[in-house]
């Protein structure tokens, strides 16, 4: 039987990714978003979603039209990176999904997919927290006191640090890739000491395909997964293997630019328990980062 998911933060980078993947396997996908949000992403699978506007229904309206919606998948957020202000982070990442979560208990929903940041599994004080962090962090605590409590699913995802072709552009692979392909003589850069953990988009959402295909595990109904590959490398060595990949002669200026202040400086996923529901990275970061480029390449010139 078709199952039917409703998906935010559709027209964003994972979002849009994920709805294409789930139509392919058949799903019926339900996805919220605002009147004026830009759907160029998904332009070529709209006809085939039913899309509701939020600034212009309650969020009980699908649920109410659709009488029975098997899992919501929660992928919209609010980083900053658009200068949104403090109110518009906390409406993003705490009170908006708060509500849908609220919803779906309420129409008997059986899973809740939440989308979280790798900033939230490092112990850090709340003070110590960015407003996007905090954000994140205050709603993965109520989904898990909700969960506890009236027994729905709620999947907290932990994604590390994710890229893929047509990534937001002033993203580090992206900002990189763009000024090596376009002969820039020099790139100034920090010291790229940080390491992270870079996992390509595409095994994000066969992540998010096999948690929404996984078997109920009775009493388990909080549940967290980190999503990376599982291993951690230097933003140093990072972007020398774009250089050497692209075979460009551009000068990389390492520790030309300040470190960020309040940097975390190591980032990587425990991926044992994606490994138990059969979830494996399908190929290697050096193969992840020439896919992207090729792929940027081919934007670049449909561009020009």
């Amino acid at each position: 039987m078709k199952k039917t998911v409703l998906v935010t933060g559709a027209t964003g980078f994972i979002g849009s990714q994920l709805v294409k993947h789930l139509l392919k396997y058949n799903y019926q996908v339900i996805i919220l978003k605002r009147s004026f949000s830009d759907t160029k992403k998904i332009e070529d699978c709209l006809s085939e979603i039913t899309a509701y506007d939020i600034d212009k229904c309650s969020i009980e309206k699908p649920f109410q039209d659709f009488g029975k919606i098997d899992a919501v998948v929660h992928t919209a957020t609010a980083t900053g990176r658009r200068q949104e202000s403090l109110i518009e982070i906390f409406e993003t990442n705490t009170a908006f999904p708060l509500k849908l979560l609220n919803a779906a208990k309420h129409f008997q929903t059986k899973t809740f997919i939440n989308t979280d940041t790798y900033v939230n599994k490092i112990n850090l004080p709340y003070q110590e927290l960015g407003s996007y962090s905090l954000s994140k962090k205050h709603f993965q605590q109520w989904g898990k006191q909700i969960a506890l409590a009236h027994q729905i699913e709620f999947f907290n995802v932990r994604l590390e640090y994710v890229f893929g072709v047509a990534d937001y552009p002033n993203k580090l692979i992206p900002l990189v890739i763009k000024k090596i392909l376009s002969n820039a003589s020099e790139v100034e850069l920090t010291s790229g000491e940080q390491q992270r953990d870079f996992i390509h988009v595409e095994d994000v959402v066969s992540a998010y395909y096999l948690l929404l295909e996984k078997e109920s595990e009775p009493s388990q109904y909080y549940q967290e997964y980190e999503v990376g590959m599982g291993k951690a490398i230097s933003l140093r060595q990072l972007i020398e293997m774009l250089k050497e990949l692209t075979e460009v002669q551009t000068e990389l200026k390492f520790g030309a630019l300040p470190q960020r202040s309040g940097e975390i400086m190591f980032s990587q996923a425990d991926t044992k328990a994606m490994k138990k529901i059969g979830w494996y990275p399908a190929k290697s970061l050096k193969e992840r980062l020439m896919q992207t480029i090729e792929g940027e390449k081919t934007l670049k010139e449909q561009a020009s």
